[in-house]
C-alpha cells in the first residue's frame, strides 16, 4: 500500500508539473476524446489505479487525475462491459455483445490478433541434409473455422493470455483422422508445461462432420495455450485436417467494450429474474440467425447465410436439381420425380435457364426386402419372431429342428429402412443440414446432391447388438456378426467414401476408405465384440473449398456419385429372418426346442444332436452343419480344449533318414518383438515398424495405439473399451519416436492384424498356398534344417483380397542366445515385398534341436602312471541344445589295454610269417617243375630227379588213368601253343 501511495503521489507531482508547463505553452484542455482509461498493474494487496492515457501525448492539457480502481478480480456479467469513466458495468447496445470476464474468437477470416502459427522443422533426412521444410505449413483461417496442416510437419497454434483469476478455455473441434496427431497443452510464462491429465491433453477422435467441445481449467497468471498437430503419412492417402472454432477464454480481468455482431447475425436480450433478491437484470446472449430475419432481397437477388448484402441470382442449370423415387402409393406404384436443391437460389424463365424435367412413368414398386412381407398395403412389415420370408412370399414358421437366421438384408431401396438414417453436413456452413444426404433409387441407394461439393453425405445404420445362433451361444466366439455391402463410385474429382464404425457410442474409427472411381465390388467387415455398433458411410465429392461466384456456390462435381446396391448384417439381435438354419435338439424325445451345443461341438444333420469335433480339429464358425464344420489342424499344431483355434505347443519333430531331430522352442519365449528401421517418409519423418509375434504356447501377441489410449481411463482400459488394440498371432504397429518431433512421448499408431490363424509348422518351403522364401536370407551350410511357422489372416484388405499371410523361419544359430534375434529380409525392410506376405527370420540357439548321443564322441587319453582317461566332447560345431548331458570322464588302467594290444600284435605277426612261408614254398615248387620237366616224342613225360616214366601211349584206352592223362596232355599242348 505504501508503494502504491508513493506511486500516486509521484504521478500527481508529474501532472502538476505538466500542467504548469502546458499553461505556460498555451495548450488547450483535454476533452474525453483525447484520452482513454487504463488500470495500473495490481499491487500485492490486490489494488490498482485508474489512470488516463492521452491518445496523442502533448496535444492537450488537463488529463484527469488517477483514482482508485476496482478490485483486480472484478468483472462484469455476460452482456455487459465496464464503462471506465464511471467504473460501472453497462449493458451492450443492440447489435453488439460481450462475455463479461471472457473473450471469444468466432470469426476466422484472418488470424485474430494474439494468435500465431509456428511450424517446427523436421528431423534431418537420412543423408544429413535439410531438404524437407515446413515453411508453408500453418493453421489457415477458413471463415468460420481454422484448419490445421495436412502434412507431416509439427505445427503449433499459440495464444497467450493473462488471467486475473482462475478461469477456463473451451473450444470446438473436428478430429476425424487418427493419422494426424492432435494435442492441446498449456505452459506458464517460464515455458514449463502445466500439470495436465492425459484425457485433457490428447483430443478424442470425432465423426466426420461432428463437432466436439473440449474444456480445460486455467490458473491465474500467464497461460500460453498450444494446439499442436502432426501428420503421419505412411501411404498415398491424404490426411483429414483438424478444424477449430469458437475459442472462448474465461477469467480475464474485464471487458471495456462490446464487440459488434457478425454481418447477418444479431444479439438477443433475455430476461432472467434473480431468485435471491428478486432483482431484474438483463443478460445478453449471443444467437446467430440467418439474415432473412432482417431485411429481405428482391426476387432477382439472394442473400447467403451470414451475409449483409443481396447478390444476383444465377440462371438454373442441371446442377440445381436432383431426382428421387416416390414412395409406393396405394396401387403399389412408384415414379421418378425431380426436385430443386434447397435453398433454391437460381432463376427460372431467364435466358439460358433450365426447367425441371417431367416426372417419369409410374412403375411397380420393387418387392419387400428379405425378412419383410407385404400385407396388401403400400408398406413392407417385418416378419413376426420365429417366421421367415424371402420378401415376396408370406411369412412362414421355421420347421422343427431349425431356427430363424436373424439379420438384415437390404437389396431393394424404395424407402429408407427404419433403422437407417441419412444426413448432410458441411463444416463451413449449415445450408445442407436439413437435406437428405442419400436418396433411394429402386435397386440401389445413392448419394444426394447436397448444397456444395465438399459436403459430407452421411448414411448410418444402427445395430443394438448381436445374437449368435442358439447352437453356438455357449461358444467363446471370435466372430459375433459381419456386415457386407456392395458398392461403386463414379467420380471425376478426388471423391472419397469412408466406412466407419462407432462401438458403444464411444468414438468413431475409420474402418476402410476408397478414393476416386471404384468399380462395383463387395466389402465385408467382421464384428469381434458383442456390443452396440453404428456403421456409417460418409461420401465427400472433394475436400477442397467450394468455388464461389457472386451470390452462389459453384457446383462442379454434382454428378459424382456413390451407389450402394446391398447391405447385409448377420446375427443382428433386432433383425428379421430370410431363412432358417439347422439347430441342435434336446435329447429328450418329447422336446423340439433348440439347445446350445457345448464348445467344440457341431450339429449332426442326421440326428440333430451335438457332436464333438474329432481330436486335433477346430470348429469353423458360421459354417454349414455337419462334420465338415471341423477342420484339421496343420502339421505340428494342436487345437485348444474348446476346438476354437490351433496353436503350437513349442515342440517339433523332424525325421531325416535314420536320424530324428526333436525341437523345443519354449526357450524362445511366448512372444517375440522386432522393431526394424528407421524408415523415412517423403518429407523426412522418421518412423519404425514394430512387430509382435506369438510363436507358441497359446499366448497371443498384442499391439495397441497409444494415440487413442492416452485419453482412456483405467476402467475403460480394463474393459477393453476405447483403445485400438489388436490381439492375434502376429501384429504390427507404426512407432514415431519422440525426438525431434515436438511431442513428448513416442507414439504408436496404425496397429494391424497380420496373422490370426496358424496353418502349421514344417521344414517344407510351401504350406497351404503360402510360400517361404529362403533365398531372401543369408544361406547357411549347417546341417540342421530351418523350421517354418506358417500363418494367415482371413481379414481381407483393399490390396490383399485373400487376406495377409506370414512365415516365421526359425534358424539354429549357436552364437545367439536363447531369446534369439528377429530380422526381416534386407530386400524388404518393411517385412514384406508385396504388401500381403510377411517374412521373418528368428535366429537363436533355442531354435536348435535337442541334443542326443549322436552329438558327442569319445576321446582316449595317453597312459600316465598306468592310468588312461576316456573323455566325451560335443561334435563341433555344436548344433543342439538341452537334451542329454555329456557322460562323465572315465579312468581305466593301462595294462588292461596293453594285453589286448599285445595279443592283437602277436596274432598279426604270426599271420604275416605264415603267409610269407607259404608264398616261398609254392614259388620254389613251381620253379622246380618249370626247370626239370620234359615231354618226349612218344608223349612220355620224364622227371629227371625221380626217374619215373609215365607212358601215356601204353595206358589202356578208356581206363580212368587214360582219361586223366589224356586231359593233362591236351592242356599241355594248349599251353605250348599259347607260349609259341
Amino acid at each position: 500500500m505504501r508503494s502504491s501511495a508513493w506511486y500516486v503521489a509521484n504521478c500527481a507531482l508529474i501532472l502538476c508539473t505538466l500542467r504548469l508547463i502546458d499553461w505556460a505553452n498555451g495548450l488547450r484542455l483535454c476533452s474525453e476524446t483525447d484520452y482513454y482509461y487504463e488500470y495500473t498493474e495490481c499491487d500485492s494487496t490486490g489494488s490498482r489505479w485508474r489512470v488516463a492515457i492521452p491518445q496523442s501525448p502533448g496535444a492537450c492539457t488537463g488529463l484527469p487525475e488517477p483514482v482508485h480502481g476496482t478490485e483486480c478480480t472484478f468483472s462484469c456479467k455476460a452482456g455487459e462491459f465496464l464503462e471506465m469513466s464511471a467504473q460501472e458495468c453497462t449493458q451492450c447496445a443492440a447489435g453488439s455483445y460481450s462475455l463479461g470476464s471472457g473473450i471469444r474468437f468466432d470469426q476466422w477470416d484472418s488470424m485474430p490478433v494474439g494468435f500465431s502459427s509456428l511450424a517446427t522443422s523436421l528431423e534431418n533426412s537420412p543423408n544429413g541434409d535439410d531438404r524437407p521444410t515446413c515453411n508453408s505449413s500453418s493453421w489457415l483461417p477458413q471463415g468460420n473455422y481454422l484448419e490445421s496442416n495436412r502434412d507431416e510437419c509439427t505445427v503449433s497454434l499459440i495464444y497467450a493470455v493473462h488471467l486475473k483469476k482462475k478461469g477456463s478455455v473451451s473450444f470446438e473441434y473436428q478430429y476425424p483422422d487418427n493419422n494426424l496427431l492432435f494435442e492441446f497443452f498449456i505452459q506458464n510464462d517460464q515455458c514449463q508445461e502445466m500439470d495436465q491429465s492425459a484425457d485433457t491433453k490428447w483430443l478424442k477422435l470425432t465423426n466426420n462432420g461432428e463437432w466436439a467441445t473440449h474444456t480445460v481449467n486455467l490458473k491465474s497468471g500467464t497461460n500460453i495455450l498450444y494446439w499442436r498437430t502432426r501428420g503421419v503419412l505412411m501411404g498415398s492417402k491424404g490426411l483429414k485436417p483438424v478444424l477449430l472454432k469458437n475459442v472462448q477464454i474465461e477469467g480475464v480481468a474485464y471487458t471495456s467494450e462490446c464487440f459488434p455482431c457478425k454481418p447477418g447475425t444479431f444479439s438477443r436480450f433475455k430476461q432472467v429474474v434473480g431468485s435471491d433478491n428478486n432483482m431484474l437484470f438483463i443478460i445478453v446472449s449471443l444467437f446467430f440467425y440467418v439474415s432473412s430475419l432482417g431485411s429481405t432481397c428482391d426476387p432477382f437477388h439472394s442473400k447467403q447465410t451470414g451475409s449483409a448484402m443481396c447478390k444476383d441470382r444465377p440462371p438454373c442449370s442441371r446442377k440445381d436439381y436432383f431426382q428421387i423415387h416416390t414412395k409406393c402409393d396405394h396401387e403399389g406404384k412408384t415414379q421418378v420425380i425431380y426436385k430443386w436443391i434447397e435453398p433454391k437460389i437460381c432463376l427460372e424463365g431467364v435466358t439460358g435457364a433450365e426447367s425441371l424435367p417431367p416426372s417419369g412413368e409410374r412403375e411397380p414398386c420393387p418387392p419387400c426386402n428379405p425378412g419383410f412381407y407385404n400385407n396388401d398395403t403400400a408398406t413392407c412389415s417385418p416378419c413376426p419372431p420365429g417366421t421367415y420370408s424371402d420378401g415376396m412370399k408370406p411369412c412362414t414358421w421355421c420347421p422343427a429342428g431349425t431356427e430363424p437366421s436373424l439379420g438384415y438384408e437390404f437389396k431393394w431401396w424404395n424407402i429408407l429402412p427404419p433403422n437407417m438414417k441419412t444426413s448432410c453436413f458441411n463444416v463451413g456452413n449449415n445450408k445442407c443440414d436439413n437435406m437428405n444426404g442419400w436418396e433411394v433409387a429402386g435397386d440401389h441407394i445413392q448419394s444426394g446432391a447436397g448444397s456444395s461439393d465438399n459436403d459430407y453425405l452421411i448414411l448410418n445404420i444402427h445395430i443394438p447388438g448381436f445374437k449368435l445362433p442358439t447352437s453356438m451361444s455357449s461358444h467363446s466366439a471370435t466372430e459375433f456378426g459381419r456386415i457386407t455391402f456392395e458398392f461403386e463410385t463414379v467420380c471425376v474429382a478426388d471423391c472419397e467414401l469412408y466406412f466407419m464404425m462407432d462401438v458403444n457410442r464411444k468414438s468413431t474409427t475409420v474402418v476402410e476408405s476408397w478414393e476416386k472411381t471404384k468399380t462395383r465390388q463387395t466389402y465385408t467387415h467382421v464384428m469381434t465384440k458383442n456390443a452396440s455398433v453404428s456403421y456409417t458411410w460418409a461420401f465427400q465429392r472433394t475436400n477442397q473449398p467450394s468455388d464461389r461466384e457472386i451470390g452462389h456456390t459453384v457446383r462442379r462435381y454434382v454428378n459424382d456419385v456413390v451407389r450402394i446396391y446391398s447391405i447385409s448384417v448377420s446375427n443382428a439381435v433386432d433383425g428379421v429372418s430370410s431363412g432358417c438354419r439347422a439347430c441342435a435338439l434336446s435329447t429328450q424325445p418329447s422336446s423340439s426346442a433348440c439347445v446350445p451345443c457345448p464348445p467344440g461341438h457341431y450339429i449332426d444333420t442326421r440326428t440333430s444332436q451335438c457332436t464333438e469335433c474329432p481330436p486335433n480339429t477346430y470348429l469353423i464358425p458360421h459354417t454349414t452343419p455337419g462334420p465338415d464344420a471341423c477342420k484339421p489342424c496343420g502339421p505340428a499344431s494342436k487345437c485348444d480344449k474348446d476346438h476354437s483355434f490351433c496353436y503350437s505347443d513349442c515342440h517339433f519333430t523332424y525325421a531325416e533318414g535314420n536320424a530324428t531331430l526333436t525341437y523345443d522352442f519354449s526357450l524362445l519365449g511366448s512372444v517375440g518383438s522386432l522393431m526394424n528401421g528407421p524408415s523415412f517418409t517423403s518429407k523426412g519423418t522418421k518412423y519404425f515398424h514394430h512387430f509382435n509375434i506369438s510363436l507358441c504356447g497359446g499366448k497371443l501377441a498384442e499391439c495397441t495405439d497409444n494415440v487413442t489410449d492416452l485419453s482412456i481411463t483405467d476402467s475403460q482400459r480394463e474393459n477393453g473399451e476405447g483403445a485400438n488394440a489388436v490381439k492375434t498371432f502376429i501384429c504390427q504397429s507404426t512407432i514415431i519416436p519422440a525426438t525431434g518431433r515436438g511431442f513428448h512421448t513416442a507414439l504408436a499408431s496404425q496397429s494391424i492384424n497380420l496373422a490370426d490363424t496358424l496353418l502349421g509348422v514344417t521344414v517344407e518351403s510351401t504350406l497351404d498356398g503360402v510360400r517361404a522364401r529362403p533365398e531372401l536370407y543369408p544361406q547357411t551350410s549347417k546341417k540342421v534344417p530351418d523350421v517354418n511357422f506358417y500363418y494367415r489372416s482371413l481379414e481381407a484388405t483393399s490390396s490383399c483380397e485373400s487376406g495377409r499371410s506370414a512365415v516365421v523361419t526359425l534358424r539354429c544359430n549357436p552364437e545367439k542366445n536363447t531369446k534369439g534375434e528377429l530380422s526381416v529380409p534386407s530386400q524388404c525392410p518393411a517385412g514384406t515385398c508385396d504388401g500381403c506376405t510377411f517374412h521373418f527370420l528368428w535366429e537363436s540357439s533355442g531354435a536348435c534341436p535337442t541334443c542326443t548321443e549322436r552329438d558327442y564322441h569319445q576321446i582316449e587319453g595317453a597312459c600316465k602312471g598306468d592310468q588312461q582317461d576316456l573323455l566325451y566332447v560335443w561334435t563341433e560345431p555344436k548344433l543342439c541344445i538341452g537334451g542329454v548331458n555329456l557322460p562323465e570322464k572315465e579312468t581305466l588302467p593301462c595294462e588292461g589295454m596293453e594285453f589286448w594290444v599285445r595279443l592283437g600284435a602277436g596274432l598279426g605277426t604270426f599271420t604275416a610269417v605264415l603267409l610269407v612261408i607259404l608264398i616261398c614254398y609254392f614259388w620254389k615248387k613251381s620253379k622246380r617243375y618249370k626247370s626239370s620237366g620234359t615231354w618226349n616224342t612218344n608223349c612220355v613225360y620224364t622227371h629227371t630227379h625221380t626217374h619215373t616214366h609215365t607212358h601215356f601211349m601204353h595206358l589202356e584206352p578208356g581206363s580212368e588213368k587214360s582219361r586223366k592223362h589224356g586231359g593233362l596232355k591236351a592242356r599241355y599242348d594248349r599251353a605250348v601253343q599259347l607260349k609259341a
